[in-house]
């Protein structure tokens, strides 16, 4: 008999979104102003409860299900990330009308797919984990119904998502058909040699690189980036990869260490080709959510630089990296929702004087892109000296030098939106107010980039391996 108690996060999240989902039968209309506060509390109290109830390394139904330091590591990524992005999109969600019940349902049921994926210690589980995130997000990118781009934004994701859970499926039933079982660990005692087992290694290995948006598996992100709500952008850019990179990170160091394909040579590749592929063509955007699109493909690039280097600074440098990643790109893209909100735009010249409107959303906004940069004192800096020393220790020096160049690239684009908010013209000299949800994920983000970078030490401390 499972202690109920060991699966409190995801019953909590079945109980939060199915709550959410009949929203509008249980309670009057005008309790939906106050549904994103409500369900930022809740997930708060999930977020400790999980915290409070971890017991040391559990697994359950024989290997299926791993409640483990870095399965309770990702999910306190989650719930941080989707408590940051329910706040901050208090007031964009509030032009959903009655869809606003189903729109918090949707992101709490996603969540639930995420936490599912990073705790499966079997593949068929995570693919499970995998498509209920993944569906959630396709009803969520389209969610602008009178929007032309949101529609083709879900179409789009819901076409592509199916091909490459069609290709990761093929490759699992690969791997199975070697070795005979679906269970991370009895994998990793039955592999052997073959071609057949190659193959599905590189189609799984294809089937995360979508989901992570890496070169050449990135074609649609930049489109549904653009077309989804610009909540759901950010959701989608910092929980659906952290929920990838932490479940592939499981796959490949505990089921697939060695086999007939050098993997960590492909990973190394791909790497190298998502910095580059995604800083050179950030460069010439002038969308703000086409630029943070390229720069979280860049972003996938660097983190998928510990898992080439297959070693405890690289390993548990991406894990770092992935916590300090949604801080500072939940912050750019809540400065970017409350200027579309006011605006009506998302192009970077709706940024323009955004530090005479509003100098604390401008010094936000600054931070947290030169954060992505790489920047020190900044937490960034901290994460990607892990990621690059881990690479230079596993003999990728091309690799790390290929990622020091392209973060130097990168400071470029980021200060172009820095650019537009303190030397462009507004043309309204109208203060900018966030409301108060929105400044209060402002200042958590904040404070914790700036925080982390000056003092890494608790949070290195804490950070697992795989």
């Amino acid at each position: 008999m499972v202690p109920l108690e060991l699966l409190s996060t995801e019953i909590g999240l079945v109980v939060l979104g199915l709550i959410l989902l009949g929203w509008g039968v249980l309670v009057p209309v005008r309790a939906r102003r106050v549904q994103g506060v409500i369900t930022s509390v809740a997930l708060g109290a999930i977020l400790a409860m999980t915290l409070h109830l971890y017991r040391g390394d559990t697994v359950l139904f024989g290997g299926i299900y791993h409640l483990d330091a870095w399965s309770t590591f990702f999910k306190t990524l989650f719930l941080i990330a989707g408590i940051l992005v329910v706040l901050s999109s208090d007031l964009y969600a509030r032009r959903f009308g009655r869809r606003t019940d189903e729109f918090y349902g949707l992101m709490v049921l996603a969540l639930l797919g995420m936490t599912v994926m990073v705790t499966a210690g079997e593949l068929l589980t995570l693919y499970v984990g995998m498509e209920l995130m993944t569906i959630s997000f396709y009803i969520l990118a389209a969610y602008c119904v009178r929007d032309e781009r949101s529609g083709e934004a879900g179409l789009k994701y819901l076409i592509l998502g199916a091909v490459s859970s069609a290709v990761m499926l093929f490759g699992i039933s690969l791997v199975y058909a070697v070795t005979g079982s679906t269970v991370l660990a009895e994998i990793a005692a039955n592999l052997l040699t073959q071609p057949v087992l190659a193959a599905g290694v590189l189609l799984i290995l294809a089937g995360f690189g979508f989901k992570l948006a890496l070169v050449p598996f990135h074609m649609w992100a930049p489109d549904i980036y653009q077309g989804s709500p610009i909540t759901v952008t950010a959701f989608l850019a910092v929980g659906s990869k952290a929920a990838a990179l932490g479940a592939m990170l499981r796959v490949f160091t505990t089921a697939l260490p060695e086999t007939a394909v050098d993997w960590r040579l492909v990973v190394a590749v791909l790497a190298g080709l998502t910095m580059v592929v995604g800083n050179l063509i950030a460069l010439v955007q002038v969308d703000i959510k086409r630029l943070l699109a390229y720069s979280s493909i860049a972003q996938a690039g660097y983190m998928l630089t510990g898992l080439a280097a297959m070693n405890d600074y690289g390993l548990k440098g991406a894990a770092f990296y992935a916590m300090i990643y949604v801080f500072a790109n939940v912050g750019a893209f809540a400065v970017a929702t409350a200027v579309e909100v006011d605006t009506g735009s998302t192009e970077i010249k709706a940024m323009n004087g955004l530090a005479e409107r509003s100098p604390f959303m401008a010094a936000v906004m600054t931070v947290c892109l030169l954060s992505l940069a790489g920047i020190p004192p900044l937490a960034g800096f901290v994460g990607k000296f892990y990621l690059f020393t881990g690479a230079v220790q596993a003999g990728w020096l091309w690799l790390a030098f290929v990622g020091l160049v392209m973060s130097m690239v990168s400071v470029y684009y980021y200060l172009s939106v820095a650019k537009a908010m303190y030397i462009g013209e507004a043309g309204t000299v109208t203060r900018l107010n966030p409301g108060t949800a929105t400044g209060l994920t402002l200042w958590v983000c904040l404070v914790a980039t700036v925080l982390i970078g000056i003092y890494p030490a608790p949070l290195s401390l804490i950070t697992p391996l795989p």
